[in-house]
């Protein structure tokens, strides 16, 4: 018989099997959140320059390949002349094969970051939970995030189909719903990450207090209101600021069928909610600066930066007729606005 070393079985009593990797998992979500924030900003410019039906159908595998051949790019752009949008706005316009090519590349780069993101969190993924690596408690969190991302795309392609088969363009209010879904993605997966973080330094979790859940509340609402406004091509209804085609309240409001419609539909009104909310936003944002800038600074930092930016982007994105670059870049800060209001309602649960 063998004799063990002295000491060598409470080492392996003590020595943990597989040690957890906090550290390493939340620079993993980092990525992902890095990812989802590009993602946003493509999504931008398809919207921007409609394409988000220039591609008819939903290849999840597939369609990772864009035309090859001619006879391939000639079938897609036939299709596409099946669309709403080419029969009553593109096709009267003169579009040719070539400049579809130029509208199907955005919406296949979007659809293909997609793919990308859901194989950069699901392949980690399983690589932690196989190696036993995934800390106490964040299991269930992770999975729902995944299945999020899955969701992610279902809804995207519930987007498209609406403007596929019943419109020139999809419905603002699917729109909405598919930015929201994958903002809220990206901020769960920034709270986890920050969550890990403390994690490793043996910090409990955070929790979501009241001026956080607030002042999140109020920029989702802001967020929403935004997608609404891109969806309905409403920023295009004035192009001056502070008033509103000269006014405070803009006249054109189709008040006929009731305020819930207008509220929803009313491009005019939409507008005039989305300019006067982000001050609300700012209120609340600067409360929550406020809280937490003794310990985390940083964060305090972020935030009014992000903040005093977007309604700088938003101005010129009016006032410039909505160029696509200035609106892109209203979009992107909008998700960084996000990610550094997260970084303080989580620094203020740590707090608490």
């Amino acid at each position: 018989m063998t004799q063990e070393m002295p000491g060598m079985a409470n080492d392996a009593v003590s020595r943990p099997l597989a040690p957890s990797h906090p550290l390493a998992m939340a620079r993993w979500l980092w990525v992902v959140a890095t990812m989802i924030a590009g993602i946003v900003v493509i999504g931008g410019i398809t919207r921007l320059t409609e394409s988000g039906v220039s591609i008819t159908e939903w290849k999840p595998v597939a369609g990772i390949l864009p035309p090859l051949s001619g006879a391939a790019w000639q079938a897609e752009f036939d299709a596409y002349r099946q669309t709403p949008q080419f029969i009553q706005i593109n096709g009267p316009a003169g579009m040719t094969l070539t400049t579809y090519k130029a509208i199907f590349f955005w919406e296949w780069l979007h659809r293909l970051l997609a793919r990308s993101v859901g194989m950069a969190f699901a392949l980690p993924l399983l690589w932690f939970w196989a190696k036993r690596q995934i800390p106490s408690g964040y299991k269930l969190r992770l999975v729902v995030l995944l299945v999020l991302g899955g969701l992610q795309g279902v809804v995207g392609w519930w987007m498209v189909v609406s403007g596929i088969s019943h419109d020139v363009k999809v419905s603002h209010l699917r729109l909405a719903t598919h930015l929201l879904l994958a903002l809220t993605t990206f901020a769960a997966i920034v709270w986890t990450a920050f969550d890990l973080r403390g994690n490793a330094r043996g910090e409990p979790k955070a929790r979501l207090t009241g001026w956080g859940v607030l002042a999140i509340g109020a920029l989702f609402i802001q967020l929403g209101l935004g997608a609404l406004v891109a969806g309905l091509r409403a920023g295009h209804v004035a192009n001056d600021w502070p008033l509103m085609m000269g006014h405070f309240l803009p006249d054109g409001i189709d008040w006929s069928q009731g305020a819930g419609h207008a509220l929803l539909y009313d491009p005019f009104l939409l507008h005039f909610i989305h300019r006067w909310w982000a001050w609300v936003v700012v209120a609340a944002l600067v409360v929550l600066s406020r809280k937490v800038r003794g310990p985390a600074r940083p964060a305090s930092i972020a935030i009014h930066s992000a903040f005093g930016t977007q309604v700088i982007l938003g101005i010129a994105t009016v006032m410039s007729g909505v160029t696509i670059w200035v609106a892109v870049l209203h979009q992107l800060v909008g998700a960084l606005l996000l990610g550094s209001t997260i970084w303080g309602a989580h620094a203020l649960g740590r707090q608490r």
